[in-house]
């Protein structure tokens, strides 16, 4: 490792590029959920944005709001999600841009309550 380091300090590399293929011993790690808008309903999102222990799950009118941000990766939402939720396999969420981070998934489903009659 010092050789590396060494290396680096003396030609002035101060990062690694990404290897050319993801490694199939990634797709074990957390990684931050994904939805299926037509399986989403009001209720499933607020159950799901109650549970989150992160907070990154919330609902605004008729979408969710995920802030991979704050996202841990836990695996809550997808053991809540009734197949709706499931995890995206993404771990790579670098970004300069904090807004890129923020996803708004519409909701979808069949509502689980009806308004009158």
């Amino acid at each position: 490792m010092a050789f590396w380091f060494y290396r680096g300090v003396r030609r002035g590399v101060a990062t690694t590029r990404y290897p050319p293929t993801i490694d199939s011993w990634t797709r074990g790690l957390p990684s931050p959920p994904a939805f299926h808008s037509a399986r989403l309903t009001a209720a499933l999102v607020d159950g799901l944005a109650h549970a989150c222990p992160a907070g990154a799950l919330a609902r605004e009118e008729h979408e969710l709001v995920v802030d991979l941000g704050h996202c841990t990766g836990c695996g809550e939402c997808v053991d809540l999600g009734r197949g709706a939720v499931v995890p995206s396999g993404e771990f790579l969420l670098a970004t300069s841009d904090r807004a890129a981070l923020i996803k708004r998934v519409p909701i979808r489903g069949d509502s689980e309550t009806s308004d009158g009659g």
